[in-house]
């Protein structure tokens, strides 16, 4: 009973907090079996290839310090680090090395970093809750670890790895030769220094009031990275003014659509009242291509016709046009 709570207080949270990263991604949602298969790299690979590496290291530090202190301070500050976070960051490089035309914004980092992190963090706080809680100290340690690795430090792994996909998306967006290679590595370092200082933090303080502190410290983080999201999601509200306006000169799509679409919650309160007259699927669709056209043809402005982005933003025009007739703004 007590492994299947765990399993179930590891994954459901995590599924959860995966759902509110997706709704996020404002105007350009990223592939639901894309998003899955980073969240599978994160349980499965990351998390499986870092409890190995993680626990052979430590073997090694002990044989070699005879300190279980010093094991337990190398290992979380040091080694977990650094395994951890380029183990997750391996999803991310991966989405950016073969799905490149599904990585096209700062948001689209954060996004891929943040459902990694989230798998990595499902099973490891399953296993925490079951091996450092109901198994050391029964029902009270099971919840009490609930409660630690669900609400006070649920962000963390996400928070961490988010700089990883920052630093990837920096690289993408980037026309700069240096930058393309210096981006990705100062994101992964950053998410290493950020996770090993949390980690030193927890380690060198005990009782209530390190507890205290610590979440302190961890929510002012992630505080920060949500007004830097929304900061994101403004932004890439702006390209689609930006980039649309065309199209209603043109005749495609109208204004009142195109405002719908601009604003961060229009495209959600046009698909909830369709579903009255029974074209969800149809406005749905609508106003995920204008998101789409629009951060394609931000690409191409950045980077010309690299992968077919004339032939893309050609495809999804000949789309919009065709289902703009259905939608009402």
């Amino acid at each position: 009973m007590a492994l299947i709570g765990a399993i179930f207080f590891g994954f459901v949270p995590a599924f959860l907090f995966a759902a509110f990263l997706y709704w996020l991604d404002r105007y350009e949602k990223e592939p639901l079996p894309l998003l899955g298969a980073v969240f599978g790299w994160g349980f499965i690979v990351a998390a499986g290839g870092a409890f190995i590496v993680n626990t052979v290291l430590g073997i090694g530090v002990y044989m070699f310090t005879g300190s279980e202190v010093a094991t337990d301070l190398t290992t979380g500050s040091l080694i977990a680090p650094i395994v951890e976070e380029t183990l997750k960051g391996l999803a991310v490089f991966i989405v950016f090395l073969f799905f490149r035309k599904e990585f096209d914004s700062i948001l689209d980092g954060v996004i891929y970093a943040g459902i990694v992190a989230l798998g990595f963090a499902a099973t490891e706080n399953a296993f925490y809750i079951y091996d450092r809680g109901y198994a050391a100290s029964g029902w009270g340690g099971f919840w009490f670890l609930v409660f630690v690795r669900v609400i006070l430090v649920g962000w963390q792994h996400p928070f961490y790895t988010a700089f990883t996909g920052i630093g990837f998306a920096v690289a993408r967006m980037s026309k700069n030769t240096l930058a393309k290679f210096l981006a990705p590595l100062a994101g992964l370092v950053t998410a290493m220094l950020t996770h090993s200082f949390h980690n030193t933090l927890a380690s060198l303080t005990r009782g209530i009031g390190g507890l205290v502190a610590g979440t302190f410290i961890d929510w002012t983080g992630w505080l920060v990275m949500l007004i830097f999201i929304i900061w994101m999601i403004r932004r890439e509200g702006k390209l689609l003014p930006k980039h649309l306006q065309e199209e209603v000169a043109a005749g495609h799509i109208t204004h009142a659509q195109l405002r719908t679409a601009a604003s961060p919650f229009g495209a959600s309160i046009a698909s909830l009242g369709a579903l009255t007259n029974g074209k969800y699927r149809v406005t749905t669709r609508f106003y995920q291509v204008l998101g789409e056209l629009a951060h394609k043809k931000e690409q191409f402005s950045l980077h010309g016709d690299e992968g077919g982005n004339t032939v893309i933003i050609e495809k999804l025009r000949q789309e919009m046009t065709m289902l703009s007739s259905q939608v009402s703004a």
